[in-house]
């Protein structure tokens, strides 16, 4: 196998793009807190990375023969053969050992503590708990929480601050419609490896119905970080402007055409997460 197929293998079992904006997410928290971004803030950012990408894998590894069973999933690298379940496992080792001794060496420990924490949600609470109820993406949602506050912790910051804990609140609840946009667009697939999904208790159009008001949830959760975290004018407008557009365009699907745009409204939802952090980021610069 040349390096070429097996660095594809590892970015795929990595699964860098989700991985990438977790660290972005975390350097969201440490630049929030400091106002610059040191020598510390990056390394910070590379230990979440190796960190999400360990997590990761073992969700690749865990998942393995559910993969195989689902259209969308079955040719993902462990069940299509491209790598074994072993050599896998040992991948998602050494992610998490490089992610920890740069986190340990670099920042304060509860930065490292809570990256385990991160692992433990995703990998010992949300995964296994996807197998028996169709619920579990709301305890699973704190993977979306806890980066932003592993950067502020390690830049330092207290973990009650009335600040992180907005912008991970956010975080948290806009991980529940990203799941359920997800769940609208491959829920057929999960009856094939007999997941419980809400496809299985509500309609279609209830499920619609209850992601929209996620949405909207989501949309009241990011106007308490624009108005209480955010200081800057120009940024707060902005952001306020894309949340207008995104509520007017969701708002005629559902209401002027009586229907939810599944696809469209899961993009528009994930650029929301985006700006947010880019952002908040930028504020936190131009304060410092």
């Amino acid at each position: 196998m040349n390096l070429k197929i097996q660095l594809k293998i590892i970015y795929e079992l990595g699964k860098v793009r989700i991985s990438l904006p977790i660290a972005l997410s975390a350097l969201t928290g440490y630049v929030l807190y400091t106002g610059h971004v040191d020598l510390q803030g990056w390394l910070l950012a590379f230990g979440v990375f190796f960190m999400a990408c360990s997590a990761s894998v073992i969700n690749h590894w865990q998942e393995r023969d559910i993969d195989a069973q689902m259209p969308r999933t079955k040719n993902r690298p462990i069940p299509s053969g491209k790598i074994s379940a072993n050599d896998a496992f040992k991948l998602a080792v050494v992610f998490a050992l490089v992610g920890s001794a740069i986190l340990y060496f670099t920042n304060p420990v509860m930065a490292l503590v809570l990256s385990w924490a991160t692992l433990f949600s995703y990998n010992v609470v949300y995964t296994p708990l996807k197998k028996v109820s169709a619920f579990a993406v709301i305890p699973g949602s704190m993977v979306g929480a806890l980066p932003p506050m592993i950067g502020w912790a390690g830049a330092g910051g207290s973990l009650s601050s009335e600040i992180i804990l907005l912008v991970a609140s956010f975080f948290f609840i806009g991980q529940i419609p990203h799941f359920w946009l997800l769940l609208l667009m491959f829920g057929e697939q999960y009856k094939l490896a007999n997941l419980p999904s809400l496809n299985q208790i509500f309609s279609e159009n209830q499920i619609k119905r209850v992601t929209f008001t996620w949405v909207l949830t989501t949309v009241a959760s990011a106007f308490l970080v624009i108005f209480f975290v955010i200081g800057n004018k120009i940024i707060m407008f902005f952001l306020l402007f894309y949340i207008f557009y995104l509520l007017f365009s969701l708002g005629i699907t559902v209401f002027a055409k009586d229907e939810f745009k599944v696809r469209p409204s899961f993009y528009k939802l994930n650029f929301l997460y985006l700006f947010m952090m880019i952002f908040l980021i930028v504020d936190g610069l131009l304060r410092a």
